[in-house]
């Protein structure tokens, strides 16, 4: 990793550079044809990019019984029970309220009707994601829940994403990747159908492909890309615990970024050391050594300069593996998920504590929130005006619509106060 002080650090190195423009056409290429074209289209970029040559391979058979390991299968039944209980909680009741005598007004959340999830493959398949997407989705009332995910190396399903997939009762899962999948349920082919929405992290082309179908009037959850960690640490933390964390978003892939922060150089010695005893033991120590590249060690003189850093940053993940985590905390402004505590391990939040995992990355954590149960709704307002109600407002809008030379606003209005006087 790059050590870099927090006072020289520039905005262009704050993440890897990549050909946004290069990647940007071959999406907009792929998207076009499969918009045009549908099926016949998504059929070729299956076959170029998933080796899929026969439409009727695309739909994943999850009637079957998929075998993995026992302790896995409990491990699953956690996550879902806390992933359950977290997003449940976040359920709102509806709460009428009076603004003026007569008028009420309330809001209910109604669920988006068709979703689509889409969950990474390739080298580490994120039957995670699925979990994360899925059960909030169940819980909101989403009444048709899509899946695409890329096939595995056998141009199959994979088995644990097949068991969660089972376990959770959904139906419609798709053996495709990349761009084409967002294409695909953005507008719907022969054999995909379209949603109203979707979500769920990617690669680059991924991201790009979601941003790009918002022009057409598919809402997308958040541009969540290749994964991001940053770690805050003094020289109370533990080395081995935050080269371990580091580590852990390392390996997603060759294009994730890690960020320790602190204002001790020995402690960021020992991290450094730690991070070459511990990635040589990894099966994915390439792609890590690969990410590790883009990474940076950034020296600040103390934990509110690396702060600040961190909220410029606005990282995916943070970590604060400090001596006052809670108090650090105060000052958080931008990241999409917080880790507070030497045993707050990320990995928690991946998998199994209950928050959601899919978060905004590359800075979007400044404006954007990770998934919740909102993520899967719509927030509706109702609202009742009563005779009195309208006398009592009546007057102030007749009179601000007036203002803006809205006279069939006013109009609206004044019919019905006028109606009212004839009845008295």
């Amino acid at each position: 990793m790059q050590v870099i002080k927090a006072a020289e650090l520039r905005k262009e190195v704050y993440r890897r550079e990549t050909n946004i423009q290069d990647v940007d056409d071959a999406v907009e290429e792929i998207v076009s044809q499969i918009q045009k074209k549908g099926d016949e289209a998504l059929l070729a970029y299956s076959e170029r990019f998933d080796g899929i040559d026969d439409l009727q391979n695309l739909k994943a058979d999850v009637t079957k019984s998929f075998k993995i390991d026992e302790n896995l299968t409990s491990a699953i039944d956690v996550a879902i029970e806390n992933i359950s209980t977290f997003h449940s909680s976040q359920q709102e009741s509806v709460k009428k309220v009076s603004t003026t005598k007569g008028v009420t007004c309330w809001r209910k959340s109604v669920a988006i009707e068709n979703v689509g999830l889409y969950i990474p493959g390739g080298t580490a398949p994120l039957f995670s994601t699925l979990l994360m997407l899925a059960v909030p989705a169940q819980i909101a009332g989403c009444t048709q829940i899509v899946v695409c995910t890329p096939p595995n190396d056998n141009g199959e399903l994979d088995p644990v994403i097949g068991y969660v997939a089972n376990l959770l009762g959904l139906e419609k899962i798709f053996l495709v990747g990349g761009a084409q999948a967002i294409a695909a349920m953005a507008f719907g082919t022969e054999t995909i159908p379209k949603v109203d929405k979707i979500f769920g992290p990617g690669n680059a082309y991924v991201t790009s492909a979601k941003l790009f179908v918002q022009k057409f009037g598919v809402a997308i959850d958040l541009p969540a890309g290749p994964s991001e960690l940053a770690v805050i640490a003094d020289d109370f933390a533990n080395p081995e615990f935050v080269a371990a964390d580091l580590l852990s978003q390392a390996e997603h892939g060759p294009d994730s970024v890690v960020y320790l922060l602190t204002n001790s150089v020995a402690l960021a010695n020992k991290v450094q050391a730690e991070i070459n005893k511990q990635v040589i033991q990894l099966p994915r120590k390439e792609i890590a050594t690969k990410a590790l590249e883009n990474s940076l060690i950034i020296l600040g003189s103390d934990l509110a300069e690396v702060l600040e850093v961190s909220n410029q940053l606005a990282p995916e993940h943070l970590i604060l593996a400090t001596q006052n985590p809670h108090d650090l905390s105060e000052g958080v402004i931008n990241a999409g998920s917080v880790f507070l505590g030497k045993y707050s391990s990320e990995s928690f939040g991946d998998y199994a504590s209950g928050t959601n995992h899919t978060l905004p990355t590359n800075g979007y954590a400044k404006s954007y929130s990770g998934l919740s149960l909102d993520s899967f709704v719509k927030k509706i307002t109702f609202q009742e005006v009563t005779k009195e109600g309208i006398e009592n407002l009546g007057p102030a809008v007749e009179m601000m619509a007036d203002a803006e030379q809205l006279y069939a606003h006013k109009n609206a209005i004044s019919v019905r106060l006028n109606r009212l006087k004839n009845e008295i």
